[in-house]
């Protein structure tokens, strides 16, 4: 009877052991089973026992961008105990098919559990995208990089823009620290980029939501070829700022940095050639709309006297990409190579301005001589058709007796003889006047004697100069001191100068307090929690009551994220920064 009592207990103790063992779960979960190749994925390995030496499964053909995050559950309901641990992954597919998610494992209770593997089929790229838990898809639907062409299908030599625009919504906020990691190009055009020095921040639409968008360039493109052309994106890596899955002690979602590469994408222009139906025999090349004219500064002179000849275009067009008409004259006019002046501007639309050719043409013999009307055709995309501009006739009355010729005329198409007087060359000066120099000996000179001492003189200087040089250079503590400071005055001077620009204003205000703590605390931002910096700061005998007012100001930094500011917050703002970081930098030991 006692030896089945025994029995009894034993079989109770296995049973509650067995029971025990077969309560412990941990498996893997995926966000979805089947998702496109510009999606992203999210798996959950999931245990219900707090376990140790957690190991993940080798992700092959999928990209980590982010994880492993960890979080724990432990709940207590009716005396009943709930208790969850999760590492979780985001993971982006890098080729289509199934693929399959291998095993974790985990040690819980000095014994090993493995998650089953997971099969996921990954698609071809979908339209819209769905991932709402992961920052970096958070990222990529809040914040876009649009190409916008003016016309996608020109002629030959028509003026287009192509304006890049980067669009941020208000659900995130980006810094102006982008970097362009990919430059477009801009092949079989002639282009010339539009310099946007001043990012103004402006309120629009894309895709039927409200966005903040800046002009990042607009550049003006000449296609010089007809068909297809291809126009490679630009592309930027940038630092976005999207909510987490944390919160402050104020409840309000704490906001995590996310650096993301996104492109304007390729774009294709359709080009269409000119027209050949009603092209004038001596078009140029001319596209846009122009006004010609033909004009001399006098028509009556005396023999050998100059007059300047001026075939001047003016309007709007490709201005750099066709050539000004030739002028054909008689041939007792000598005539010098044209001197070419330009004033252009470009802006969105197109090259705008004037081309001049000036001639100087010399008459060498008496007598009226007809300068024939000049044409210019020019080609109008706007009406489609082709416009000849015709100069008015102009006729040039030479007073005076002729002279003599010797040689023939350079600019004479016929080869007639046109004599030059002696007077053409009474300009050269045939007798000098020359003059012997006073020289002094060198040797012995003021200037001999300062050449020997200056080096003698400067060799303690240097020595000097050096050695501040060699001391300041391994006070490497100094050194991080003055870059900490440096950078401060940096910030504090962007946010300056951006006072009427809230969002920028707090966010350089932010980075600068961020640095300053850098340099002088050893800090990193990801260590930047205020108890922290409270601690750090007493503990160089920083008085609390400078404290409070770093923590205040940092505070303000973060509540302007939330809350419109006035302009006279961000003026106190600015002016405590300023005595808060001199504060601190003289009470620091």
């Amino acid at each position: 009877m006692k030896m089945k009592k025994y029995l009894v207990i034993l079989f109770l103790i296995l049973g509650a052991s067995i029971t025990s063992t077969a309560q412990v779960r941990f498996e893997a979960k995926v966000s979805k089973d089947r998702l496109g190749i510009n999606e992203r994925l999210r798996v959950d390995f999931e245990m219900n026992e707090d376990g140790d030496n957690f190991r993940a499964p080798e992700f092959t053909d999928f990209r980590i961008i982010g994880g492993p995050n960890q979080s724990i559950s432990n709940s207590w309901v009716n005396g009943k105990r709930s208790f969850s641990k999760t590492y979780s992954y985001f993971l982006a597919p890098q080729k289509r098919g199934k693929i399959t998610i291998g095993q974790a494992t985990v040690e819980i209770n000095g014994q090993i559990y493995k998650t089953s593997p997971v099969e996921v089929t990954i698609t071809e790229a979908v339209e819209a995208p769905t991932d709402g838990n992961n920052s970096d898809y958070i990222a990529s639907e809040n914040v876009h990089l649009v190409a916008e062409v003016s016309n996608t299908n020109p002629y030959l030599n028509e003026a287009i823009t192509v304006t890049y625009k980067l669009y941020v919504s208000h659900n995130v906020s980006i810094t102006s620290q982008w970097r362009e990691i990919d430059s477009p190009k801009y092949s079989d055009f002639w282009s010339q980029n539009i310099d946007n020095r001043n990012l103004q921040i402006m309120q629009g639409k894309y895709q039927g939501r409200d966005y903040r968008y800046v002009i990042l360039r607009t550049t003006v493109l000449y296609p010089q070829k007809t068909g297809k052309l291809e126009i490679s994106p630009l592309t930027l890596d940038v630092p976005i700022d999207v909510p987490g899955n944390r919160r402050d002690f104020f409840g309000r979602r704490i906001m995590e940095r996310v650096n993301k590469t996104i492109s304007a994408g390729k774009r294709t222009i359709d080009v269409k050639p000119l027209p050949t139906e009603g092209r004038p025999d001596n078009f140029s090349g001319a596209v846009g709309n122009f006004d010609f004219e033909a004009t001399t500064n006098k028509t009556t002179l005396n023999t050998n006297e100059s007059l300047q000849l001026d075939l001047k275009v003016t309007g709007n067009g490709n201005f750099k990409l066709f050539s000004l008409p030739n002028v054909t004259l008689p041939s007792a006019i000598e005539v010098y190579e044209p001197e070419h002046r330009e004033q252009i501007q470009t802006n969105t639309q197109g090259m705008r301005g004037s081309v001049t050719n000036s001639y100087t043409l010399v008459p060498q013999a008496p007598g009226s001589y007809p300068i024939h009307p000049i044409q210019f055709s020019y080609f109008d995309p706007k009406t489609e058709k082709y416009h000849t501009i015709t100069s008015e006739r102009i006729t040039i009355n030479v007073e005076g007796s002729p002279v003599v010729a010797t040689t023939p005329s350079a600019a004479s198409g016929s080869g007639q003889q046109v004599v030059l007087s002696e007077d053409n060359f009474k300009y050269i000066k045939l007798d000098a006047a020359l003059k012997p120099l006073d020289k002094k000996p060198f040797f012995k000179s003021t200037l001999f004697w300062t050449s020997m001492i200056a080096p003698v003189l400067l060799i303690p200087v240097i020595i000097l100069a050096s050695k501040k040089r060699n001391e300041r250079l391994s006070d490497v503590e100094g050194n991080r001191l003055r870059q900490a400071n440096r950078l401060a005055k940096k910030y504090l001077s962007e946010a300056k100068r951006n006072s009427t620009n809230l969002d920028v204003f707090y966010e350089s205000l932010e980075r600068a307090l961020h640095n300053f703590l850098k340099g002088k605390l050893h800090l990193e931002t990801s260590e930047m929690d205020k108890n922290r910096i409270s601690e750090l700061l007493i503990e160089k005998n920083v008085s609390a009551e400078t404290v409070t007012e770093f923590i205040e100001l940092l505070k303000s930094c973060e509540f302007a994220r939330y809350a419109t500011a006035s302009q006279n917050s961000v003026n106190a703002d600015y002016q405590k920064a300023v005595d808060v970081l001199s504060n601190i930098d003289k009470q620091m030991i």
